[in-house]
């Protein structure tokens, strides 16, 4: 971790400007083509939502903003940004859980794969320093349904600026499979510019042939 140089920084004054709003948390909603991804789960029987929260972790850590975090009325790029998600269990509440991030797959999905045992063993949101921590994304996934808008509760704090990524269920449209993604970030640390970043990197990633 480092701090950011704030006053050679481009954006400083889109930082200060929005830093200060009650809420600066912007966001986009969208979808993406997971034919290839959702295709290559099945093949390999892997977990779909393992594989396409793995390639949204890859993508998250080749766009440097999403690193950016406030502390402390600084701004620090995290060198690695983990897994945040919440994992549901069958009478239909849910706990967090917390992914080291590895770009191997197999050593990200074995940690998943416990934590999802640890949430479905437990009881409450199953908070812990872990999910405190500001080096992460705090993802969702609503497998019920698509949908086309979003909104996440947002504390008002002015350090409050970890980003949201939310998925949805899957669907089929003209023989391709799709799935909704909503994206939240702080406007103060990030733009449509670098949400649009994320979300073409992880499109190349689902698209990869495995």
């Amino acid at each position: 971790m480092k701090k950011l140089d704030l006053q050679n920084w481009n954006r400083k004054e889109h930082y200060e400007f929005f830093k200060n709003f009650d809420n600066p948390y912007f966001g986009i909603v969208t979808e993406v083509d997971c034919t290839v991804a959702f295709d290559n789960a099945k093949k390999n029987k892997i977990s779909f939502f393992a594989s396409y929260l793995h390639k949204s972790m890859k993508a998250v850590n080749e766009v440097e903003a999403f690193k950016y975090r406030i502390l402390e009325d600084e701004v620090v790029i995290y060198d690695v940004i983990h897994a945040g998600t919440t994992i549901g269990r069958a009478d239909g509440t849910f706990g967090f859980s917390f992914i080291h991030f590895s770009e191997d797959f197999e050593t990200f999905n074995l940690e998943l794969q416990k934590e999802i045992e640890a949430v479905q063993k437990s009881t409450g949101l199953r908070l812990n320093n872990e999910d405190l921590k500001h080096n992460l994304i705090r993802h969702s996934t609503l497998p019920w349904s698509s949908f086309t808008g979003l909104l996440h509760p947002t504390k008002n704090s002015a350090s409050e600026s970890v980003p949201k990524i939310t998925f949805g269920k899957a669907y089929l449209k003209d023989n391709k499979r799709f799935l909704p993604v909503s994206v939240e970030a702080n406007h103060a640390l990030m733009d449509g510019y670098h949400i649009a970043q994320y979300l073409e990197k992880f499109q190349l990633f689902l698209s990869e042939e495995k």
